[in-house]
C-alpha cells in the first residue's frame, strides 16, 4: 500500500490523494486547485498519473476543492466508478454543471475582450464533459460500506455539508481513514461529526489548524450589521457558498425576521440558481440536517428568487436597500461579480463574507484590507465596509479538529496533515505531536509514501 499526495498536500485546495492498494488505484478526491495564481496554474498541469489508471474516485463530499476535477479527469481517459453518498451526487449534479457553464463564459469573456495571454481561451472542462462525468457516479448503500477488490471501504458522516463523509479503505487488515472535511459541533445545519475509533494511516484535514472560531452570536453581529447599513441607506451583501452556506444565510435571516431584529419589509434576495436548487435538495434531504421540518420549510419565505440573468443584472443596478445573497462565496466568478461592481465603491453599503477565505481569493483580498479588486479586466475602487463573519464557517476549528482527533482508541501508525494552509497545517502537525504524542508529519505536493 502507498498514497501519492497530488494535491491539497502544501495548500487548502485541490484534495487529490492516490492509494495504490492490492493493484488498485483508489482516488481520494478529485478536486479544484483554487485561490493564488499560481496554484490555479496546477489545474492545467499534468495529472501526476494516468487518469486512465485509476480504478475508481472514492469521494468525500460536493465541494468543489474536493470534487470540481472530476469532469477534467474524465476528460484525459478515466473510465472508472465515482462513489458518492447519495447526497454528494445530487449535490455535484448542480455543483459541476455551474463549474462548467462558469468557465465557459470566462473563456467566451477572455476571447471577446482579448484578455487571455492564450490565441484561444479554453474552459477546463465543457457542460458536456460534466455531463459525462456525472454518468459515472454510483451511489452507496444505505450503511455507506462496499467492497472494490480486497478492500472494504466506509463513508462516515463528519458534518460540514450535507453528505460529507470521512472514508475509510481497509485491506490485508490495516485501514487507512481520509478525514475530508470536518464539520462542527454546533453547525446550524449539520449534526456533530461521528467520531471513528481505529486508523492505522490518518489524512486529517487541517482548514483552521491554527485557528479557533471566535465566541460570537452569528445572528446578533448579522443583526447589527444589517441594521447599522439599512440607516444609512445601503445593502447588505452576502457573498455566498451556494451549497450549505446559502441555506444557513436564509435560516439565520428567517430567525431574525421572527425575534423582530428584521422588519419583514426588508427585502432578501436570493440571487443564485445554484443556491435555489441546492436548497431543493436539501428539503429532500431532511432527515440528514438537525433542523426543525417547520423551519426548513419557511426558509423561502417571503424571499426573492432571481433566476433570470436579466433580472440578476436589474437587481444589481437596483438602490432599493436590500439583503443580498449571491454566489460565488470567495466572489471568485458568479453573479456576485455584478453586485460587487456596483456596490463596492459605495460607501454606504456593507460587503459580508460568511465562512472561510482561500489566500488569493478575491475574497481573502477584500477581507485583509484590500482598496481595490479587478472584475473582468478592470479595476473597481472598494469603498464599501467589508466584515469577515467567520462563525458562518462549516468548518471544524483547530480544537474541534483535536477532540475529533481523540476519539481514535490508539495513535494511527502514520497520520498526515492534509488540505490547509502551510501555517496551519504545521500549527496542527505541531499539536498532534505535542500534545497527543503521534508520529505525524505534513506531505510535500507530489510526494509518494509508502505506507
Amino acid at each position: 500500500m502507498k498514497i501519492s499526495f497530488l494535491g491539497a498536500a502544501d495548500a487548502v485546495t485541490g484534495s487529490r490523494h492516490l492509494l495504490d492498494v492490492n493493484g488498485q488505484r483508489l482516488l481520494l478526491d478529485c478536486g479544484l486547485f483554487q485561490g493564488y495564481k499560481v496554484l490555479r496554474e496546477r489545474n492545467w498541469a499534468p495529472f501526476g498519473v494516468s487518469p486512465y489508471s485509476v480504478d475508481a474516485v472514492l469521494l468525500s463530499h460536493a465541494h468543489l476543492d474536493h470534487s470540481g476535477y472530476i469532469p477534467a479527469l474524465v476528460r484525459q481517459g478515466f473510465k472508472g466508478q465515482i462513489f458518492s453518498t447519495g447526497a454528494t451526487r445530487e449535490l455535484c449534479d448542480v455543483l459541476l454543471k455551474d463549474s462548467a457553464h462558469l468557465q465557459e463564459e470566462d473563456a467566451k469573456r477572455a476571447n471577446r475582450y482579448g484578455t487571455s495571454r492564450h490565441e484561444k481561451a479554453l474552459p477546463l472542462y465543457s457542460l458536456a464533459d460534466t455531463k459525462k462525468a456525472l454518468a459515472h457516479f454510483v451511489g452507496l448503500p444505505r450503511d455507506g460500506r462496499l467492497r472494490l477488490g480486497k478492500a472494504e471501504i466506509r463513508f462516515t458522516p463528519v458534518g460540514h455539508l450535507l453528505g460529507a463523509s470521512a472514508i475509510s479503505v481497509t485491506s490485508g487488515g490495516k485501514t487507512l481513514v481520509y478525514s475530508g472535511d470536518v464539520g462542527r459541533d454546533n453547525d446550524l445545519l449539520m449534526p456533530a461529526p461521528q467520531h471513528l475509533q481505529r486508523a492505522d494511516v490518518l489524512l486529517i484535514e487541517s482548514t483552521y489548524g491554527n485557528r479557533l472560531h471566535p465566541a460570537e452570536d452569528v445572528q446578533q453581529r448579522l443583526t447589527q450589521i444589517v441594521r447599522n447599513t439599512l440607516k444609512r441607506g445601503g445593502s447588505v451583501l452576502l457573498p455566498s457558498f451556494a451549497v450549505g452556506r446559502a441555506q444557513a444565510l436564509l435560516l439565520v435571516l428567517q430567525r431574525m425576521r421572527q425575534a423582530g431584529e428584521l422588519d419583514y419589509e426588508v427585502p432578501i434576495i436570493l440571487d443564485s440558481p445554484m443556491a435555489i436548487e441546492a436548497t431543493e435538495i436539501m428539503l429532500k434531504h431532511q432527515r440528514l440536517l438537525r433542523v426543525s421540518a417547520r423551519e426548513l420549510a419557511g426558509l423561502r419565505d417571503g424571499v426573492t428568487l432571481v433566476t433570470k440573468p436579466a433580472d440578476s443584472l436589474k437587481q444589481a443596478a437596483s438602490r432599493k436597500p436590500a439583503v443580498i445573497i449571491s454566489a460565488s462565496g470567495m466572489a471568485t466568478g458568479g453573479r456576485v461579480l455584478n453586485y460587487l461592481k456596483t456596490m463596492a465603491p459605495q460607501a454606504r453599503h456593507h460587503i459580508v463574507f460568511p465562512g472561510f477565505q482561500v489566500g488569493g481569493s478575491r475574497g481573502a483580498k477584500m477581507v485583509e484590507g484590500a482598496r481595490e479588486i479587478k472584475l473582468h479586466g478592470e479595476y473597481v475602487p472598494v469603498n464599501a465596509e467589508v466584515s469577515h463573519l467567520e462563525g458562518f464557517s462549516g468548518h471544524a476549528d483547530a480544537d474541534g479538529l483535536m477532540a475529533w482527533l481523540r476519539s481514535f482508541e490508539q495513535p494511527p501508525a502514520q497520520t498526515f496533515v492534509v488540505h490547509g494552509e502551510p501555517a496551519a497545517s504545521d500549527a496542527l502537525r505541531s499539536r498532534i505531536q505535542d500534545e497527543l504524542g503521534w508520529r505525524v508529519r505534513v506531505p510535500q505536493h507530489g510526494e509518494t509514501v509508502p505506507l
